[in-house]
């Protein structure tokens, strides 16, 4: 089981959950100095296999922009040299936050082009399960895309859309959008399927799993379709959704999103592994490993 992405829609802070911090954004100093050897020792072990996991598997992008961002292999990366970085590149910068943040805030952050990181690392025990993200899934998986102005774009769009969608009642219909797409995505690409997910990028096993495993169905990103299927928020997705390019999300950016909500709305909702006849399937997996789980 691999650590819980920041995606809204039931994935926020709930009420009660921890105090809100001092400020109303929930912004918070990184704290950098504070960091122990051990944290950055985590931050070195969970670095140096997806480093070598990961070329062949992601997306030329997610490459690019680890290559151009002061991501280093054995310490945990500065917030403000990130941001120093990114607001000349995309007019991004990353924020630090103590974790689950609540969803106003989160699609604020976003519409503003802030992208909030946790601030604290896992412990040495948990490199392989962890309840809410931090700074390694939110700046190793996350950060690197935000080099793409494709990507900088749509993820503003979204945050602007998720203040909208919180008055029409429409949350978790978008939420699929991001969940299958910024934590889960996957991309067509030199003949193949490539990875851009941060929830993918951050996981030495989700990583294999996603592209390799017989067990999940690879199916081809329709919108309205994303929008009425849940997702697996506790184990491996039962099914990733794949793009073209990513000039697709971008134009998910320019649509009207009510028509397709009240559509959303009316239409059944779709189990995670589920195939639909005008499904374009690029692989139809097996279910094994879900039913595998859902043994006692």
């Amino acid at each position: 089981m691999e650590p819980l992405p920041n995606a809204p829609a039931g994935h926020g802070l709930a009420a009660g959950d921890a105090a809100a911090p001092a400020r109303a954004d929930w912004v918070i100093d990184q704290g950098y100095d504070a960091y122990t050897e051990a944290e950055h020792a985590t931050w070195r072990t969970l670095f140096e296999r997806q480093r070598k996991l990961l070329p062949g598997r992601a997306c030329d992008e997610f490459v690019r922009g680890m290559q151009d961002l002061p991501i280093a292999p054995d310490r945990i990366p500065d917030f403000r040299a990130l941001s120093a970085v990114l607001r000349a590149r995309t007019g991004w910068e990353v924020v630090a936050v103590p974790g689950l943040v609540p969803d106003a805030v989160f699609f604020e952050h976003l519409a503003n082009r802030r992208f909030p990181a946790g601030n604290f690392i896992r412990r040495a025990d948990q490199l392989d399960y962890l309840e809410e993200p931090d700074v390694f899934h939110d700046v190793f998986g996350h950060v690197p895309m935000l080099m793409n102005p494709q990507i900088a774009d749509f993820l503003q769009a979204y945050g602007q859309g998720g203040l909208r969608a919180q008055g029409l009642g429409t949350l978790a219909q978008l939420a699929r959008v991001y969940w299958y797409t910024i934590e889960f995505g996957l991309v067509r690409e030199h003949g193949g399927l490539r990875l851009y997910g941060a929830g993918i990028a951050s996981s030495f096993t989700e990583t294999v799993f996603a592209l390799e495993d017989d067990s999940p169905n690879r199916i081809r990103f329709e919108l309205e379709r994303v929008m009425r299927t849940r997702y697996r928020i506790d184990d491996f997705q039962e099914t990733y959704f794949v793009i073209d390019s990513f000039d697709a999300l971008l134009a998910l950016a320019r649509i009207d999103f009510g028509p397709l909500y009240e559509r959303a709305l009316a239409a059944p909702e779709h189990a995670p592994g589920d195939v639909l006849p005008d499904d374009t399937v690029l692989t139809r997996g097996t279910g094994r490993h879900a039913r595998q789980r859902q043994q006692p």
